[in-house]
């Protein structure tokens, strides 16, 4: 930039920064005045010095905001609420997704300016990258997700993806009105999480499931105490007793490492009335599992292409907890203790859509599952299925007419 108009405001913007000994994420309200006073005095100085244009005073003001206090270049993508999901995979290459469509965008960037980027974003965390710990998983304070990985893992530049968090979309009614479900599946997935069901919420990257999640959890009753685990903090609950938990890296020395397995295990210690797991990626599936089935109502993520494969990684998963966890153990497990498995998908237009709810009966037939189609799409819409939930006393107990509120009885299982 030399020394253009910009280049000199915000020079001059981040000596009084420092100079005030602000944090220009934590007080982005103090560096907007900063920057106002600062353009406010350039017009000023102008009228009598040789200094460069100022050009549109509008877009100058924002741009040096964005330098200081936000991400750059970077920030009218995350200001920008139809860009679900931005990635750089060089400096000359980011894209964005925008209703479910990658596109290449105009943005170039250097690798200096990507570096400067990732080490301002990380800042705020708590959590580095380096070329110990090569990968980074961290929220950023609008709550996108921030995931970085550095060469030599690569094999020239930084990898940095930011998946943006779904405003606006905080309970199921705002799911229906989008139109990921209709009408009667919210209304029964309400019921389920009020009877206490254990509900797995599955499908591919970027179908909604996190936001999904989030919005079951808006179902949950006031009075029950909740713990929520994850790789780092996405889900943002509005029930009034909740304990959030994330899982802390390694540090410099390589011990202080905090895994979701440990999360869980101590979760459990923490008087839950509901335990919700972000995703399950690994063994603390096992840890999952025992919890469940220890009484606890959960909620979790996985990702999976369809409900009957959900059930399969479910059994598949705990295996890696250690030779003596057999599937002996892990099938008829899974059977009893998940309830509901929810799957969305990502159509042809992009559009997140719930593709299938199904309830599982508890029962298994030569090592496979049994399960009961409850909602299934059909010429791409959703609707009842022939099955009924398992569980009729939770419902019952609830003082909910699961039988009225599906539209029709079939033999309950």
């Amino acid at each position: 930039m030399g020394t253009s108009a910009q280049a000199i405001l915000e020079f001059e913007v981040r000596e009084l920064v420092r100079h005030r000994g602000l944090d220009p994420i934590a007080e982005p309200q103090v560096v907007a005045r900063l920057v106002d006073e600062a353009v406010g005095d350039y017009r000023d100085r102008a009228i009598t010095a040789a200094l460069p244009p100022l050009g549109d005073v509008a877009a100058i003001t924002r741009t040096v905001f964005d330098a200081v206090a936000g991400f750059g270049p970077l920030q009218p993508l995350l200001d920008d609420d139809t860009v679900e999901e931005i990635w750089i995979n060089e400096p000359g290459r980011v894209f964005i997704a925008r209703h479910g469509r990658s596109e290449l965008t105009n943005l170039i960037l250097t690798a200096e300016h990507v570096a400067e980027l990732v080490e301002r974003m990380l800042r705020p965390t708590g959590r580095r990258i380096d070329l110990s710990t090569p990968f980074v998983d961290a929220m950023l304070p609008d709550g996108s997700r921030l995931h970085v990985v550095i060469p030599n893992i690569t094999r020239r530049h930084m990898a940095v993806n930011i998946r943006k968090f779904a405003i606006g979309l905080r309970s199921l009614d705002d799911l229906v009105g989008v139109g990921t479900l209709p009408e009667p599946a919210a209304r029964f997935l309400e019921a389920s999480v009020v009877a206490g069901l254990n509900i797995l919420v599955a499908g591919g990257t970027q179908a909604g499931k996190t936001t999904l999640l989030n919005a079951l959890c808006g179902c949950i009753p006031a009075r029950e105490r909740v713990i929520t685990v994850e790789e780092v903090f996405e889900l943002a609950l509005r029930v009034p007793d909740v304990v959030a938990m994330q899982t802390r890296q390694a540090n410099l020395e390589g011990s202080g490492e905090i895994p979701l397995r440990r999360l869980v295990k101590e979760a459990l210690r923490m008087r839950p009335s509901r335990l919700v797991v972000g995703e399950v990626r690994q063994a603390e599936c096992l840890d999952l599992l025992i919890a469940l089935n220890s009484g606890v109502p959960g909620m979790c993520t996985l990702h999976a292409n369809s409900a009957r494969e959900a059930l399969v990684k479910m059994c598949t998963l705990p295996l890696l907890a250690g030779e003596n966890v057999t599937a002996s153990f892990v099938v008829p497990t899974v059977a009893t203790s998940v309830d509901l498995v929810v799957h969305l998908a990502i159509d042809a237009r992009g559009a997140r859509r719930v593709r299938e709810i199904v309830g599982v009966a508890g029962r298994v037939e030569g090592d496979v599952i049994e399960t009961s189609e409850l909602f299934t799409a059909r010429r791409g819409r959703l609707e009842r299925g022939d099955g009924y939930p398992p569980h009729d006393e939770r419902y019952e107990a609830a003082g909910i007419d699961v039988a009225a509120l599906l539209g029709r009885r079939v033999a309950a299982v």
